[in-house]
Parts: C-alpha cells; sequence; structure tokens
C-alpha cells in the first residue's frame, strides 16, 4: 500500500505537465509535420544534418516516416541512422513533467543531435566510397508488397516520390487525428504515458521498497558497464515504454549519465516496427539494429568510463 500510494501521487503530479507538453506537439506535428518530413526526403547530401535536427523534436510518428521513406529508398540509410539516434521519443515530455533542468535537457538533446549528425555522415560516407549509395526508388516494391494493385490512379506507384510520400503521411496523419482535434489526441497521449508512468513508477517502488534503494544503486555502481547494455538493450524495445523507463530510472538515480545516454540513443520509438515491416532484405534489417545497439552501448560505454556527469 505504501508503494501504490506513493507511486499514485508522483505520477499525479506530472499529469498537469505532460498534457500542456503534448498539447504543444500536437500542434507542432498538426501544423508544421509535413513541412518538417519534406525537408528530411529533399535534404539530399544534408540528410544525415536535417534528419538529427529534426528527429529531436518528438513528433508521433517521424520515425516510423524516415522509415517508410528509406524502405522507399528516398532517404538514405546514414539519414535514417540520423532520425533514430536524435529521436526523443517520450523522454523529452518525461524530462519536462518532472521540471528537469534546463541545462540537462539541453545537453541530451545536444548528445543526441551530434551523434545522429556524426553517425549518419559515416555511414554515408563509407556507402559512397563503397560505390553503394546510389539505389534506384522502390516505391513501386512497396506497393505491390502492400497488395495496392497499381493502376493510373494509385497515389503510391509510379516513379515519383513526392506522391508516395504524400500517400504514407496522409494515411498516418489521417488515423492520428481521426475523428478529433489535437486536444482529444493529447489527451489521449497522456492517458497513455500516464498509466505507463504509473505502472513503472509502481513497479520501482515495490523494488525499493523489497530490495532497498542503498542496494540497487549500490550494484549499478559497481557494474556500470552492464549498466550501460542493459539500458541498451531496453531503449530498443519499440514504443514508448523504453524511453520512459530509462528516463524515469535516471531521474530516480538508478542510472547514471552513460547508460542513459545509451538507452536513449537506441530509443527509435515505433520505426524499428515499421523498418522490418516495410525494409527488404530482413539481414539488412538486423544489422541496422545491431549497429544502433553498437553505437547506443559504445557512446555510453565512452562517457560512463569517463565519468561524465549531465
Amino acid at each position: 500500500m505504501h508503494a501504490l500510494e506513493h507511486a499514485f501521487v508522483d505520477t499525479l503530479k506530472l499529469v498537469p505537465f505532460l498534457f500542456v507538453t503534448y498539447l504543444a506537439m500536437e500542434a507542432l506535428e498538426h501544423h508544421a509535420g509535413v513541412a518538417s518530413e519534406a525537408a528530411v526526403r529533399k535534404a539530399g547530401h544534408a540528410g544525415p544534418a536535417i534528419g538529427a535536427l529534426l528527429g529531436v523534436v518528438p513528433q508521433c510518428g517521424f520515425s516510423a516516416a524516415a522509415s517508410t521513406l528509406y524502405a522507399a529508398r528516398v532517404v538514405s540509410l546514414g539519414t535514417l541512422f540520423a532520425v533514430f539516434l536524435s529521436t526523443s521519443d517520450e523522454m523529452l515530455p518525461i524530462l519536462i513533467a518532472e521540471q528537469a533542468p534546463m541545462a540537462l535537457i539541453v545537453k541530451v538533446l545536444a548528445i543526441k543531435v551530434v551523434v545522429g549528425m556524426v553517425v549518419g555522415f559515416a555511414i554515408d560516407a563509407v556507402l559512397h566510397a563503397m560505390r553503394r549509395d546510389k539505389e534506384h526508388l522502390r516505391i513501386h516494391e512497396l506497393c505491390e508488397r502492400d497488395n495496392c494493385h497499381c493502376n493510373g490512379d494509385c497515389k503510391a506507384c509510379g516513379n515519383n516520390p513526392e506522391l508516395a510520400y504524400d500517400f504514407e503521411h496522409d494515411k498516418e496523419h489521417d488515423h492520428d487525428h481521426e475523428g478529433g482535434s489535437i486536444v482529444k489526441s493529447a489527451l489521449k497521449h497522456t492517458a497513455q504515458v500516464t498509466l505507463f508512468i504509473f505502472l513503472v513508477t509502481l513497479a520501482l517502488e515495490v523494488v525499493m521498497d523489497s530490495v532497498g534503494e542503498e542496494a540497487i544503486a549500490a550494484f549499478m555502481e559497481g557494474n556500470p558497464g552492464l549498466s550501460v547494455v542493459a539500458a541498451s538493450l531496453v531503449g530498443l524495445i519499440p514504443n514508448c515504454a523504453a524511453s520512459v523507463a530509462i528516463t524515469e530510472l535516471y531521474l530516480d538515480g538508478t542510472l547514471g549519465a552513460g547508460a542513459m545516454i545509451g538507452g536513449l540513443l537506441v530509443s527509435a520509438g515505433v520505426g524499428l516496427l515499421v523498418l522490418f515491416r516495410t525494409n527488404r532484405p530482413l539481414k539488412g534489417n538486423l544489422a541496422i539494429l545491431a549497429l544502433l545497439l553498437l553505437v547506443g552501448m559504445a557512446v555510453g560505454g565512452v562517457l560512463t568510463l569517463l565519468g561524465v556527469v549531465l
């Protein structure tokens, strides 16, 4: 009962902050989402820079859109990595709701943007050196796999990426905002994340009461490398649960800065699910997954070894 009461009170305090944050993000997505995704699609060689900068804005479905565009080869692999690595998912709303210092928020976002850009440009440079950066558009293949029954009226068909982009975005955008306003959507987001925060907080409270905060803190302090690997693996969970849990654990003092950054770098939201659904071949997706995990663990490990404190 003590854990239940603590979890309820702690979660209740977050609701107003979460709602205001999601309301602002829904308004941003509703009015600027198309422009953001179009900028990434048209960026060309600057794709990783644009992708990293725009990916840090926690827009619903942005990493999913990037996966779709990469599957059609409209954007480069480096751009996809830049978006995945910079995507903040639920991290930013949680930090704002918990009234984390602005300096901390800026540092975390800056690290994710810089890592996204560096890794994105490096991947594109390697592919260019290997002469594997000139792939044909695969929009028609995506259409056939989805049983579009292509004809002259099908917007997703043909060789026009503009049409394919509009089709994919409209489908996601209509679904996200179907039957309601941005307020209704913000309320839905708030309710979902609030429920998950409550469950995570309750689980943490039970563990803390059973094991003791000192024992957990001592374990994490004595096994910094293990915490980085664990956080990075958790970050691969393709939903908001991963970023919420990692951020909460850091704010509670259970995770160090390196472990948090490692986990948040690989938290690409539903982007990975969309990638495995739309992109072929499967071994390519597995390679992307492995490299994403490697980057997260490497950056998190280096920060931990250097004793970086955010």
